[in-house]
């Protein structure tokens, strides 16, 4: 049987490049990280990439790091990992309200006010295939243009639920209004 080897140790080890002390490691706090990032995305696939992700790096920056409490270090790394993450759906969220509403805007400067009307009731076709939360939440961050938290505690939800129902209606309006995307 071999000797249980401290967190301090297993650090030592790893920054001379012992692949049983990387191993080691993994096998001791992958579990507690994969829940942790579970917890925070809600989804198993980006929680087993985050993990995989910090253990990559972990072993990559072997040499440079200066550890001095792994399980520390493991869990303030994973919660940047999942903040980068977080930073990136935003991001890619605003993008798409960005192209949605400049389309949007588009058509509703033309002269063709037919196809603006179109757009408008597909629109609202499209809203009211939404569960009724999800509209009630779009509408209130598109059209009364209300921040996120204002409308969870309004709608006495998550300002993390506000965000999916906002994300939901984005793509089924994406989806609805695809045929009014244009190539430029």
């Amino acid at each position: 049987m071999k000797p249980i080897l401290t967190d301090e140790q297993l650090v030592t080890q790893l920054s001379q490049s012992s692949k049983p002390a990387f191993e080691e490691i993994y096998n001791r706090y992958w579990y507690k990280l994969f829940c942790i990032s579970y917890h925070q995305t809600g989804s198993k696939e980006e929680a087993e990439e985050l993990v995989h992700d910090l253990f990559e790096s972990l072993w990559n920056r072997r040499l440079e790091s200066n550890i001095k409490h792994l399980s520390s270090y493991l869990v303030i790394s994973l919660k940047y990992l999942i903040t980068n993450l977080v930073k990136s759906r935003i991001t890619w969220r605003k993008y798409q309200e960005y192209v949605l509403l400049n389309k949007m805007q588009e058509i509703s400067s033309t002269e063709d006010n037919v196809q603006f009307n179109d757009l408008s009731a597909a629109i609202d076709r499209a809203m009211k295939k939404l569960p009724a939360k999800t509209s009630r939440v779009f509408q209130l961050s598109r059209f009364e243009n209300q921040s996120v938290k204002s409308i969870a505690k309004e709608l006495h939800i998550s300002e993390k639920a506000v965000e999916y129902h906002i994300t939901r209606s984005l793509k089924l309006l994406q989806d609805d209004l695809w045929i009014y995307q244009t190539d430029n």
